[in-house]
C-alpha cells in the first residue's frame, strides 16, 4: 500500500518571459506563467476586407483570443487597416497577427498603415530570404516590429526550413565520430533555427520578452521531442500546434495527443489546431477544440461542460443524446453573453445521464444533473441541483424544462447579487 495518499492538483507551468500582445484597450499576456491562450487563423483572402472580418468576428466569438491572417499581396497588406477598422466598428478589438513568408519586409515597408494595424508579426525564417539576402531582409522585418513597438514570432517550420542551416548541421554532423540520425538532425535544426533567430533578432534591438518561438512539425513524437528540447534550451515563450493537424476525428485526436503531452508537463503558452474544416464546415471548430483540451485537462474554464453517457443496452431511447447535444450547444451558444453577465458561470458542470446504474450518482456530482430512464426503467427523470434532488420531470417536454432549470440555477447562482 503506498505511503502516501495520492495527489492531483494544477500542472507546473514552465518559466518563461513574459509578452504582452495588444489592440486598444485589451491586452492577452503570453508566458510568464498567464494561462494558455487559444489563438486561430482565417482561411479567408485577405484582400477580401468584409469577408475576412466577419470571419475573424465569429473566430472571436467562439473564443478565440489572437486571431492570425495571412499577408501575401499588396492588396493584402492594404486591406489589413480596413479589417481592423470594420472589427473594432463591430466591438471585437481580438489582436491580429499578420503571417508573413517570402515578401514580408517588402510588405511592411511599403504599407505602414498595415504594420500598424497589426498586434504581432509572424516570422518564418526559412521564407524570408536566400544567400546574402537573408539577412538583410529579416533584419527589415525586426526594424519594423521595434519601430511599431510589436511582438513578432518566430515560427519555424519543418516544411520549409532554413536549408543553409540544414546543410551546416548536416556537415557538423557528418564529422561526428557517431553521426546522429537523419530524424536528430531535422529535430536539431528546427531547434537551432529557432533560438538563433531569435538571438539575432535580440542583437538587432528587439527585446527579449517581445519574442514567441515555434517549431511546428505534423508528427505527434515529433513535436514532443522537438518541444521538450526547444523547452530545455531557451526561456522564450512557446506556441503549440501540429502544422497540418488533418481533417476531422484525425486531426482532433492528433492535436490532442501530442498537446496535452506537453501542456501536462508544462510546456506550451499558445495552442492553435490546425484543422482541415470538413467541405462547408465551420472555421471556428479549432478554436473549440483548443478550449476543450484545455479545459478538460483543468488548464482553463471557457464554457460550462456537459457530463453524458455513451449509451448501452439500457439506453435504446435517443432521448438523452437529444438532451445532451441540444444543452451542450445551449450552453456554448449563450457564452458570449454569459461571459459577462454571469461570472464563474464558465466552471458550471452539468450531467445528462441514461439510465438509473450511474445517472443519479454522476448527476449528484455535478451541479445540475438529470437522468433520463432507460429501457423498462420508470418513465420519470430525477433532477438533482448541487446533490440534492429537487424534482422528477415527466412527459414530452423534459428537454425544454430542464433547459429552463439551467437557466434558473445560472441567474440564481452567477447573476449579480448570488452569494459570493
Amino acid at each position: 500500500m503506498s505511503s502516501s495518499p495520492i495527489a492531483s492538483g494544477p500542472l507546473v507551468r514552465r518559466n518563461s518571459r513574459r509578452v504582452v500582445i495588444s489592440h486598444g484597450g485589451r491586452e492577452i499576456v503570453v508566458g510568464g506563467g498567464a494561462p494558455v491562450m487559444v489563438q486561430s487563423m482565417t482561411n479567408t483572402d485577405t484582400a477580401d476586407a468584409i469577408g475576412t472580418a466577419i470571419q475573424i468576428k465569429d473566430l472571436a466569438r467562439a473564443g478565440s483570443e489572437v486571431v492570425r491572417l495571412t499577408v501575401n499581396t499588396p492588396e493584402a497588406a492594404a486591406a489589413v487597416p480596413a479589417i481592423r477598422e470594420q472589427l473594432d466598428r463591430m466591438g471585437v478589438d481580438v489582436p491580429l497577427v499578420g503571417d508573413f513568408h517570402y515578401n514580408g519586409h517588402t510588405l511592411l515597408t511599403e504599407y505602414p498603415e498595415c504594420a500598424q494595424a497589426l498586434s504581432k508579426y509572424r516570422i518564418n525564417p526559412g521564407n524570408v530570404g536566400k544567400g546574402a539576402k537573408r539577412d538583410t531582409q529579416f533584419a527589415q522585418m525586426i526594424e519594423v516590429a521595434c519601430k511599431y513597438d510589436k511582438p513578432v514570432r518566430i515560427g519555424v517550420n519543418w516544411g520549409s526550413l532554413d536549408q543553409a542551416l540544414l546543410a551546416r548541421i548536416m556537415d557538423e554532423n557528418a564529422g561526428r565520430a557517431e553521426p546522429w540520425s537523419a530524424q536528430a538532425v531535422m529535430y536539431e535544426a528546427l531547434v537551432t533555427s529557432a533560438i538563433e533567430n531569435a538571438q539575432r533578432a535580440e542583437e538587432l534591438g528587439m527585446a527579449g520578452d517581445r519574442i514567441i518561438l515555434s517549431c511546428k512539425v505534423s508528427g505527434v513524437q515529433d513535436l514532443i521531442a522537438v518541444y521538450r528540447e526547444l523547452a530545455r534550451r531557451c526561456d522564450y515563450p512557446l506556441h503549440l500546434g501540429l502544422t497540418e493537424a488533418g481533417m476531422g476525428s484525425k486531426g482532433i485526436v492528433a492535436s490532442t495527443a501530442a498537446l496535452s503531452v506537453l501542456l501536462q508537463e508544462g510546456i506550451g503558452d499558445t495552442i492553435r489546431i490546425s484543422l482541415t474544416p470538413e467541405p462547408g464546415g465551420d472555421r471556428t471548430k479549432e478554436v473549440v477544440v483548443g478550449q476543450e483540451i484545455l479545459q478538460t485537462m483543468g488548464l482553463r474554464k471557457f464554457t460550462p461542460m456537459v457530463i453524458a453517457c455513451p449509451g448501452c443496452g439500457r439506453t435504446t431511447s435517443t432521448v438523452f443524446q437529444d438532451l445532451a447535444d441540444k444543452i451542450q450547444t445551449f450552453l456554448r451558444e449563450q457564452m458570449p453573453v454569459w461571459k459577462g453577465k454571469y461570472p464563474g458561470v464558465e466552471a458550471m458542470n452539468v450531467a445528462v445521464m441514461g439510465c438509473i446504474v450511474n445517472g443519479p450518482g454522476e448527476s449528484k456530482h455535478a451541479n445540475i444533473g438529470i437522468s433520463l430512464p432507460g429501457t423498462g426503467e420508470s418513465p420519470a427523470a430525477p433532477v438533482f441541483i448541487d446533490g440534492e434532488k429537487k424534482m422528477t420531470l415527466r412527459g414530452e417536454h423534459i428537454a425544454e424544462e430542464f433547459q429552463k432549470v439551467v437557466l434558473d440555477y445560472v441567474e440564481s447562482h452567477y447573476g449579480q447579487g448570488h452569494p459570493a
